[in-house]
């Protein structure tokens, strides 16, 4: 699991870089210069698509959404200067007030 946590910081940090350089070729550039609310539409699109792979047992394509969901979901956290380190913060907090 650690593993899969420094994953994550990479990605994230990766996400970064790709702000902050914007490179032509770059998806991340591509999507986030057209804006916050874009970025949120694909949130909403992966979302969706998870739900129903989810909703019609496809484990595989269920796991694909989900990548793509989390993915678009980290993109969009730092359209408001957010971390997948706030999100945890949050769960762990409502965990911790039961």
């Amino acid at each position: 699991m650690a593993d899969d946590h420094a994953f994550l910081a990479e990605l994230e940090a990766l996400l970064d870089q790709r702000l902050r350089e914007r490179p032509e070729a770059s998806y991340v550039t591509r999507l986030s210069e057209r804006g916050a609310r874009r970025v949120a539409q694909k949130v909403g699109e992966e979302g969706v698509e998870c739900a129903l792979a989810v909703a019609a047992g496809d484990r595989d394509e269920a796991r694909e959404e989900a990548a793509d969901l989390l993915f678009h979901l980290m993109l969009a956290l730092r359209q408001v200067d957010l971390r997948l380190a706030d999100v945890v913060a949050v769960l762990a907090q409502r965990h911790q007030d039961r």
